[in-house]
């Protein structure tokens, strides 16, 4: 059964990863930790149901996914350091 799902697998890694670092951005941000978990939680459970449902659909399409995927997180990534680092050097200089 996990086979199926061995073409999505970077996806998988690195999307977690990402969901880790937009969620430290939110709180560095100032969100409140509870509804930024309780949103995280419901966001993985409805990607988990989409990919479920439609992994049969997608895998033709797998390498444009991945392509695709591993840029949309590789770009958050990058805008949540500029973030982070922006605000360490803002509250550097108060």
């Amino acid at each position: 059964m996990l086979e199926q799902y061995l073409p999505f697998m970077w996806l998988i890694i690195f999307g977690n990863i990402e969901n880790l670092i937009l969620a430290s951005q939110g709180v560095v941000e100032g969100v409140n930790p509870k509804v930024l978990g309780l949103l995280s939680i419901i966001i993985v459970i409805l990607w988990f149901i989409l990919g479920t449902v439609a992994t049969d659909a997608a895998m033709q399409y797998s390498n444009i996914i991945n392509f695709i995927g591993g840029l949309a997180i590789f770009i958050l990534g990058i805008q949540a350091v500029v973030g982070a680092v922006k605000n360490l050097r803002s509250k550097g200089d108060a």
